[in-house]
């Protein structure tokens, strides 16, 4: 597995990460690292790989786009100083430009999300061993559905970011496109954004595939 003994891994992102986690620091027993895919991968990690003592925390702030993490990036991020860092930003950049049409002023739209994430990448590089770089996704098995269509685009700004820094990259979308051919998006999120446990779960596993999670260890 790439993740060594004794390090501190860094989740950072919106709702999806946030899940009700610890403030301010999301970490510890009884849900300190909240309820979905991080407390999912903290338990397997802890689990599957005692030995290595990885420390996780949750730095996930609901609501946040690229603009709140940067606003926050200096005592969430690089005061942690994680050996790990995981991003995953972008799904309230793309979805309030379709629920809240007319309130320009939240809408991120992808050059500054690109510039933004790129800035945030470079000044974590510094203070951070590994980046993992995870797409925004959309519950929708409809890829010519609009909202679907401009969330694919700005993973696309995720995936060129990843291989210009020689990052992970985890492609969320296609994990939940895995499973959609099989399961309605309903099952997986009744507003196509906000997971269920399942959903977590599906997560959770392109992250530990990502990281050669041994899925067989004893």
């Amino acid at each position: 597995m790439k993740i060594a003994k004794g390090q501190k891994i860094l989740f950072i992102g919106d709702s999806i990460t946030d899940c009700e986690r610890a403030r301010p620091i999301g970490e510890g027993l009884y849900g300190g690292v909240g309820k979905g895919y991080v407390s999912l991968i903290d338990a397997l990690l802890q689990s599957g790989y005692p030995e290595l003592g990885i420390r996780v925390v949750n730095m996930g702030v609901s609501a946040n786009n690229v603009r709140d993490l940067k606003a926050r990036w200096e005592t969430d991020v690089i005061n942690q100083q994680p050996d790990w860092l995981i991003i995953m930003i972008g799904i309230n950049d793309v979805w309030r430009q379709f629920h809240s049409p007319f309130i320009h002023t939240s809408h991120v739209y992808i050059e500054e999300y690109e510039s933004t994430l790129r800035e945030l990448v470079k000044d974590a590089l510094p203070v951070t061993k590994q980046l993992v770089l995870m797409t925004p996704f959309f519950i929708e098995a409809n890829c010519q559905d609009d909202m679907r269509t401009k969330m694919d685009q700005y993973g696309i700004v995720v995936k060129r970011i990843a291989e210009e820094i020689d990052a992970l990259f985890i492609d969320t979308q296609a994990a939940f496109d895995s499973v959609l051919k099989e399961l309605y998006s309903a099952a997986l999120a009744l507003d196509r954004v906000h997971p269920t446990q399942t959903g977590h779960m599906v997560l959770a596993r392109a992250f530990l595939n990502k990281i050669d999670f041994d899925w067989s260890k004893d």
